[in-house]
C-alpha cells in the first residue's frame, strides 16, 4: 500500500501545481491607457479596463492589447497635382487615439494602412481643387478640411483623429527657383520704397525745419522791431518829458523873475530896458521878419541919441 499511495500523491501534486499554473498564466492585471478586446469562443465577449481580471482558460483569449494613448502617424511625402497643374511632394502627419477597441480590432484590416491610404486620397482631392499660390498660403484651411474628412472616415473603426499637419510641402525644382526670384525680386521693391520713404521723410523734416527756422527768425526780427521800436517811443517821450520840465522850469523862473519884479516896483525905464532885451533875444532867432511896437521904435530911437552924444 505505501508503494502504490506515493505515486498517486506525486500525480496528484503535479496536478495541482499545473492548476496553479494554469489559473496564474490567466490572471490579468489591465495597466492604465490599455485596453484588452476579449473573445470567447472565437467570439467577441468582452473589453476589459484598467484593473484585475481572471481569463477563463482553453474559452477564452486575449484577441487585441489596445493603446489609449493619443498616437502620432508620420507618413511620406505624397505626390500630388495642382490645380494648375504643378506636380508637389506633400507629407502629412496624423494625431489621433483609439476610442472603441472593439471597434478598432475588429472595424478595418490594418488600421494604419488604412488611414495613411485615406489621407493619401484625401490630400490629392483637396489640393487639386487648389492653385500652387493658394496651397502654399492656405495650409491651415487643408489641415481643418483634412481632419473633419478623416475623423468622419473613421469612425468606425473606433477611431478619433484630434488634428492633421502638413509638415512639408515640395514643389519642383525650378518652381522654387522662380518663387525664390520672386521673392528676392519683393525684398528689393521693399527696400527700394523704404528707402524712397526714408529720403522723402528726410526731405521733409529737412524742408519742416528750415521753415521753422525761417518762422523763428521772421518772429526774432519782429520782437527785435517792437523793442527798438519801444525803445525809440519811450526815447521820445523821455525827452518829450525832459523838454517839457525844461520849459516849465523857465517858465517859473519867468514867473519868479516877473514876480520878483512887479515886488521891486520898477519904473518905465527899467520896463524899456527889459522890453529891449527881450527884443535882442527876439533878434538872435532865426525869423527873417521882426514887427516893434511903436512904442517901442521911440525908445529905440531915444537910445541911439543918447548913444552918439555920449561918444561925442
Amino acid at each position: 500500500m505505501p508503494g502504490l499511495i506515493a505515486p498517486g500523491l506525486i500525480a496528484l501534486g503535479v496536478i495541482i501545481v499545473l492548476l496553479l499554473v494554469v489559473v496564474i498564466a490567466n490572471i490579468k492585471i489591465v495597466p492604465q491607457s490599455k485596453a484588452y478586446v476579449i473573445e470567447r469562443l472565437g467570439a467577441y465577449h468582452t473589453t476589459w479596463e484598467t484593473g484585475f481580471h481572471v481569463k477563463i482558460p482553453f474559452i477564452e483569449r486575449v484577441a487585441k492589447i489596445v493603446s489609449l494613448k493619443e498616437k502620432v502617424a508620420d507618413f511620406p511625402p505624397q505626390p500630388v497635382i495642382t490645380k494648375d497643374n504643378v506636380t508637389m511632394q506633400i507629407d502629412t502627419v496624423v494625431y489621433f487615439l483609439i476610442t472603441d477597441p472593439k471597434l478598432y480590432a475588429y472595424g478595418v484590416e490594418s488600421p494604419m494602412a488604412a488611414i495613411e491610404n485615406l489621407t493619401a486620397t484625401t490630400l490629392r482631392n483637396i489640393i487639386g481643387e487648389l492653385d500652387l499660390d493658394h496651397t502654399l498660403t492656405s495650409r491651415d484651411t487643408i489641415n481643418a478640411k483634412i481632419r473633419v474628412i478623416l475623423d468622419e472616415a473613421t469612425d468606425p473603426w473606433g477611431i478619433k483623429v484630434n488634428r492633421v499637419e502638413l509638415k512639408n510641402i515640395l514643389p519642383p525644382r525650378e518652381i522654387q527657383e522662380a518663387m525664390e526670384k520672386q521673392m528676392k525680386a519683393e525684398r528689393e521693391r521693399r527696400e527700394a520704397i523704404l528707402k524712397a520713404e526714408g529720403e522723402k521723410a528726410s526731405a521733409v523734416l529737412v524742408a519742416e525745419g528750415r521753415k521753422e527756422a525761417q518762422i523763428l527768425d521772421a518772429e526774432a526780427e519782429k520782437q527785435a522791431a517792437i523793442l527798438r521800436a519801444e525803445a525809440v517811443r519811450e526815447a521820445k517821450i523821455r525827452e518829450a518829458e525832459g523838454e517839457a520840465e525844461a520849459i516849465l522850469k523857465v517858465q517859473q523862473a519867468l514867473g519868479e523873475g516877473i514876480k520878483l519884479l512887479n515886488e521891486a516896483n520898477p519904473n518905465q525905464s527899467v520896463l524899456t530896458l527889459k522890453s529891449l532885451e527881450a527884443m535882442q533875444k527876439v533878434a538872435d532867432g532865426k525869423a527873417t521878419k521882426i514887427i516893434i511896437p511903436s512904442e517901442l521904435q521911440g525908445i529905440a530911437g531915444l537910445a541911439t541919441g543918447l548913444k552918439e552924444v555920449i561918444k561925442d
